[in-house]
């Protein structure tokens, strides 16, 4: 598994695996599945979970990676989770972010986390559901700064999929996050997750300003919820964004299949060519997924013409 830099952190494996899948929220799965699939991982090399409260059912990610750590301890496997900070809520920010980080640590039996992520989507103006203004990250800011000067948290940052002016302003600001996650795929799809109509994500001028300013890139949703899979494992309604997405994502996999390779290898590499992406979080729910996303990785970085004919077609949507 290749090492890449991660700025404060040291040295990061390009594959992070995600929280969603082992949870269930991508797909069926179960708790035995998790913990061998985490296991998995982590003898392939894998140096990071990507965790979250949120991530199924009364916590299922980081339950299920507690008991994966516990049953097979790893003090060097670094841990990222992650807190929700809606200020359509209680207002106390310190307070939920302190509570957010204790619940988590209890759950994943750790006594500090080398990464907590603001996970919440920051807009320029509001009020509007499910985000944070910015003042109240400022406020955010500040309590994640204070958590890494008393060790609770070796580093911090946020989930970079918010109004595009935001993300930039706080990557670019003062304090600045260690690490950003940004939507990184070959159609820069990221519907369900995105709720600024008329505002285009900005995906690539987000990777360059984190780059400029020291901002570790963590590359999420690199087969778009599935929209650029071969099929789509779960049920949603015709309607629904992952549905819209798999449908405009036809010429995707026709591309793969003329390349010789699957949509979720294609898409995969894809993220790990990308210029400035330090780690890519997988989606996998199970250990045969993961295998697929491992021989990605193995394969190495699309050669230039590959990568050409990608970004034509982005366009051409």
């Amino acid at each position: 598994m290749q090492l890449r830099n991660f700025g404060r952190l040291g040295r990061i494996s390009a594959l992070t695996l995600g929280g969603g899948g082992i949870a269930g929220v991508w797909g069926s799965t179960d708790r035995r599945e998790a913990v061998a699939t985490i296991h998995a991982a982590l003898d392939a090399g894998i140096t990071m979970l990507d965790l979250a409260p949120s991530y199924g059912a009364d916590f299922e990610a980081e339950r299920a990676a507690g008991e994966a750590l516990r049953s097979r301890p790893g003090a060097d496997v670094m841990i990222t989770s992650k807190v929700s900070l809606e200020d359509d809520t209680e207002r106390d920010f310190a307070t939920r972010i302190r509570r957010g980080l204790t619940g988590s640590l209890q759950r994943i039996g750790r006594d500090h986390l080398d990464l907590f992520l603001l996970h919440t989507q920051i807009r320029v103006t509001g009020p509007h559901p499910g985000s944070i203004g910015p003042d109240g990250y400022r406020e955010a800011a500040a309590e994640f700064e204070r958590l890494r000067t008393e060790g609770l948290i070796r580093a911090w940052g946020i989930t970079a999929v918010g109004h595009p002016d935001s993300v930039l302003a706080a990557i670019e600001g003062t304090p600045r996050p260690d690490a950003a996650q940004v939507v990184v795929n070959p159609l820069d799809l990221n519907g369900d997750i995105w709720f600024f109509p008329g505002v285009r994500p900005r995906t690539d001028d987000i990777v360059d300003g984190a780059n400029r300013n020291g901002v570790q890139v963590i590359g999420i949703r690199a087969v778009a919820a599935g929209s650029l899979t071969a099929s789509l494992d779960r049920t949603v309604e015709a309607g629904h964004p992952a549905a819209v997405d798999f449908a405009r994502a036809e010429p995707f996999r026709e591309l793969a299949a003329e390349l010789g390779t699957t949509p979720a290898v294609l898409a995969h590499r894809y993220a790990l060519t990308v210029p400035g992406v330090s780690t890519v979080v997988l989606g996998v729910k199970n250990r045969t997924e993961l295998a697929e996303c491992l021989a990605a990785e193995a394969a190495g970085p699309l050669s230039p013409g590959e990568m050409a004919a990608l970004r034509e077609l982005r366009a051409a949507l």
